[in-house]
């Protein structure tokens, strides 16, 4: 098995390919060892104690490194572990966990109902244009709501943490969504 390396945006974390499915639905992100028991994947990678963060996406794993670990010393063990676990055709998750569904408390952004026409326009072009996109770097952006013209969303993978990620939110997405629907004022991360 190959697995081929990609850069992202985030020099802390780059995008592992196994070349076959991680996810079949949704994605998973994992920002502590303790979240990351559900998964023997993210606890052997998390085992190593030089990753901070996990990220199952449907075709790739994105790893993110602690402060001051260098690559060029991680990536063996990394590459180790993914190989390892893939090879072995383990299960990504342990029997009884919760799987795709990403079990971090989501933040509760509370919705006009007069808004269902402007928050299904956003979820749709969020889906469409701005999910894949953000998937190709190695991360996922997920709707946490709108209120008042704000577009609140979670990022996570590569893009949580990632230097770009502020100009990535407002000039790239902020921007889109100001198009497509005037009634979007402003985007922020929570």
């Amino acid at each position: 098995m190959l697995f081929q390396t990609e850069p992202t945006p985030n020099p802390a974390t780059p995008k592992f390919l196994p070349g076959q499915a991680v996810m079949t639905g949704g994605t998973r992100d994992f920002a502590s060892p303790e979240e990351a028991e559900a998964s023997p994947l993210a606890e052997a990678l998390f085992s190593t104690g030089e990753v901070v963060g996990v990220f199952f996406g449907s075709d790739f794993i994105s790893v993110t490194a602690g402060p001051g670990v260098e690559w060029r010393d991680l990536k063996p063990e990394v590459l180790t572990v993914l190989l390892d676990h893939f090879s072995s055709d383990a299960p990504l998750f342990k029997p009884g966990s919760a799987g795709a569904i990403n079990i971090a408390p989501a933040v509760e952004i509370p919705e006009n109902p007069e808004d269902a026409d402007v928050i299904a326009q956003i979820k749709e072009l969020i889906e469409t244009r701005v999910r894949p996109a953000v998937a190709q770097d190695g991360g996922d952006i997920v709707y946490r709501g709108f209120d008042k013209g704000t577009v609140y969303l979670a990022m996570h993978g590569a893009c949580s943490g990632c230097p770009s990620s502020t100009m990535t939110l407002k000039r790239g997405i902020e921007s889109l969504l100001k198009h497509y629907v005037p009634e979007v004022e402003t985007v922020e991360a929570v």
